[in-house]
């Protein structure tokens, strides 16, 4: 589903963020990456999303080279990508439906099918009865489950989420997490950036540790 191989990105003012990384993702596979602030944790998910490109090395999506991908190439390959923010993102003077909406749109579903997917998408986090409420009429919990929603809802076969638990407490982020669980469980490939190793040692799944740029655990 998702090779780094011996990827580096180096940008002029700060030099290297990361450094020959090189690790291997199977499709349905659950994996966090951690490491202290700094330590390249969000770039390298930029990287996946092709926010960013790398310097050198080569990243490979689904079979797609991403180093290679043409900037009209980028939108569709994006497609395959769940994103989740610990902000949430959520555009404040849109519905909950609307917000959850949004990729579907712009992927031009027609309007049957995008109520169709809203629906069964909002119902899967649990947030169905609060489709018409607007994001500061909910709690952050509830902002990051429409988070998620909106991820999900063109069903990508991965989702990366960056630092997703980082504004909530300890029992609403284990609360997300079995919505990650959930979602790995039907083949879709979750890669969650996080600092919070106690919630990480929890779960038992693979765990990637960045270290100033460097992998240095797997």
């Amino acid at each position: 589903m998702l090779k780094f191989d011996k990827v580096s990105k180096r940008y002029p003012e700060t030099g290297d963020v990361l450094r020959n990384i090189s690790f291997h993702l199977q499709h349905g596979e659950m994996a966090f990456l951690t490491g202290h602030s700094g330590a390249g944790k969000s770039t390298l998910l930029k990287l996946i999303a092709v926010i960013e490109r790398s310097s050198r090395g080569q990243i490979l999506l689904d079979g797609h080279n991403l180093n290679h991908a043409k900037d009209r190439q980028i939108p569709y390959l994006r497609r395959k990508i769940g994103l989740i923010f610990q902000d949430y993102k959520l555009l404040q003077d849109r519905t909950v439906f609307d917000n959850v909406a949004l990729p579907l749109l712009i992927a031009g579903y027609g309007r049957h099918e995008v109520s169709r997917r809203v629906r069964a998408s909002l119902d899967k986090v649990g947030l169905l009865g609060k489709e018409r409420k607007y994001p500061l009429a909910l709690s952050g919990g509830e902002q990051q489950r429409v988070g998620i929603a909106r991820a999900v809802v063109n069903k990508p076969p991965m989702i990366l989420a960056d630092e997703p638990t980082g504004n909530l407490d300890p029992e609403l982020s284990a609360e997300i997490m079995r919505l990650f669980e959930q979602f790995q469980q039907v083949g879709v490939t979750v890669l969650i950036a996080s600092h919070d190793i106690s919630l990480i040692s929890q779960m038992n799944y693979r765990v990637l540790k960045l270290d100033h740029g460097q992998l240095v655990a797997s």
